[in-house]
């Protein structure tokens, strides 16, 4: 069996949902990172779990102790510890890198992914003006249910916006190393869906369903459900000086993009797991979704906007869309340098020699 980590943050201690995903990591060899913050337990006790060594729960003062610069800078009390997480997983050497939330549990038919998919619908490429990818935004949510949904961080003036039919997307085989599977119950909306609709949904696709969307098209995914690969490891950083709510869809648009300049595109599944959302405050929501609302096509227009004549790693072209937004005044000066230390990190801990 590959080596399969998925990295959680908590306040609380394990959730009926982390106990059923341990139970689906434990028929797979899987190993849960559980990284704590200065909220919640201080030791995470899994008592109905048979094998205890599948949870790895790191402390701040474990984090303080691990050989990650990243460790000492990234502010506390904020989703961003879950960068930390990433880089133990690969340290480890994780063939694959699964995130997710402690209110999210798998479905029965959820399964280990593969990066290639034998039977993916396709959403054609986009070109923008200059002939670069980009410039159109596509509500992936729209291929999956015939109800009115977008996701979280999906423009609002384009949520109306028609879609290419599922049934008119051609059916090829498709590789991905970023892919996003939707969850049921309650999907990753933003709170003005939840002001207006606000109601249990679930998509009313069949479950095999899975699309890629190619370059040119922007839809944002987010850290409830998604797989990565080796090839995209440098793509999981989350930003720090952003609000909340926005950080891990910033964090889906510089992936989008760096992918993009790999001739690769993002692919989404049909649900396989169910929310039972934790307690949100549906207007603290709303403010710290207001910068989204404000700068999401300003920011795709940005990393629209990057030539990356020179530039050939991953690792460099995150770079650039970071050096680029900082510039730009998205981000303060902070964010850059939490940037460096994380690819600092990432170089060493991959190149840990393996067993």
């Amino acid at each position: 069996m590959k080596k399969l980590y998925c990295v959680i943050t908590t306040v609380q201690p394990p959730t009926n949902s982390v106990l059923q995903l341990l139970s689906k990591l434990n028929q797979a060899d899987g190993t849960l990172i559980v990284v704590g913050d200065l909220k919640g337990p201080e030791k995470y006790h899994c008592n109905s779990i048979r094998s205890s060594d599948s949870v790895r729960f790191l402390s701040l003062n474990d984090q303080s102790g691990l050989p990650f610069s990243l460790a000492e800078k990234l502010p506390v009390g904020h989703y961003s510890r879950k960068n930390i997480g990433y880089l133990w997983a690969i340290m480890e050497q994780a063939e694959m890198i699964y995130e997710t939330d402690d209110d999210n549990a798998p479905m029965p038919h959820w399964e280990i992914r593969r990066q290639e998919v034998l039977q993916c619908r396709v959403v054609p490429k986009n070109l923008n003006r200059a002939g670069r990818p980009g410039g159109k935004w596509y509500n992936i949510y729209k291929n999956f249910s015939d109800k009115f949904i977008w996701p979280r961080g999906f423009p609002l003036d384009r949520i109306r916006q028609d879609v290419i039919p599922t049934e008119q997307l051609s059916v090829q085989k498709c590789s991905s190393p970023i892919q996003q599977s939707l969850v049921n119950n309650s999907p990753d909306v933003d709170a003005i869906w939840r002001i207006v609709f606000d109601r249990d949904f679930d998509f009313s696709c069949t479950r095999d369903l899975s699309i890629l969307l190619s370059p040119g098209n922007w839809c944002p995914f987010n850290t409830q459900n998604t797989w990565f690969w080796p090839e995209a490891y440098p793509l999981l950083y989350l930003p720090s000086y952003c609000s909340f709510r926005m950080c891990d869809i910033w964090k889906s648009f510089i992936a989008q993009r760096c992918l993009w300049e790999q001739g690769l595109g993002i692919i989404f599944h049909a649900p396989d797991a169910v929310q039972k959302r934790n307690f949100h405050n549906i207007v603290q929501d709303l403010e710290h979704e207001m910068p989204g609302y404000l700068k999401n096509t300003e920011i795709a227009k940005l990393l629209e906007s990057i030539p990356f004549t020179d530039r050939h790693s991953i690792s460099d072209i995150l770079y650039d869309c970071y050096d680029t937004l900082v510039r730009r005044g998205i981000f303060p000066k902070e964010e850059i340098t939490l940037v460096e230390c994380w690819l600092k990190d990432l170089e060493e801990v991959s190149a840990v020699p393996k067993n």
